[in-house]
């Protein structure tokens, strides 16, 4: 991916998708994404009851218009952090996986993570992103601190320890050295 490639996200359809992300979910690269042995019936029946919950969004994130990436976007007030920590207004939760490649292209992900937090901030009402990365996910929390998120503290979920960390519009800017 050149810096002029044109990075665009869409609605993720659950049935239309499913084949295509399957391989992303299920690859060894993916294991923090806790989808490993899922078959295609189980990733497809996922992202339906995500399509159907009205504070979960997926979408695919398409390079030069060919799909690269999966977003998701929730209420982190009402999904995945319920209870473990004092949400506030205009906080959105977010999770992305870039699909396996087997060429990778160097800052290939920082890129899509900054597209992805360009999308959020895009809404005025998104005041930070919030995300809950395995503790263990080296990678990611490096990536994340790149783009300008704050580690926060170590939290108990019931399917793992995950660092909670918030990115306000602020230090997205600040860090990638522009305004959204």
């Amino acid at each position: 991916m050149s810096t002029t490639s044109v990075i665009s996200i869409r609605p993720l359809d659950p049935v239309e998708d499913a084949e295509l992300i399957h391989p992303w979910v299920t690859h060894p690269k993916a294991a923090f994404w806790l989808m490993q042995d899922a078959k295609l019936q189980d990733v497809e029946r996922e992202y339906m009851a995500i399509a159907a919950h009205p504070h979960h969004d997926a979408f695919i994130g398409l390079v030069d218009g060919e799909p690269a990436f999966l977003m998701e976007r929730y209420d982190p007030a009402r999904v995945e952090l319920v209870g473990l920590y004092e949400a506030q207004p205009g906080d959105v939760g977010m999770h992305f996986l870039v699909a396996p490649s087997d060429t990778p292209v160097h800052g290939f992900t920082r890129r899509v993570i900054t597209a992805v937090l360009r999308e959020l901030f895009a809404d005025p009402a998104t005041a930070r992103v919030v995300v809950e990365p395995d503790v263990r996910n080296k990678a990611v929390h490096a990536l994340n601190e790149a783009v300008g998120f704050v580690p926060l503290r170590e939290i108990r979920k019931p399917e793992k320890t995950a660092l909670l960390s918030f990115c306000t519009r602020a230090q997205f800017e600040t860090a990638v050295g522009a305004s959204v």
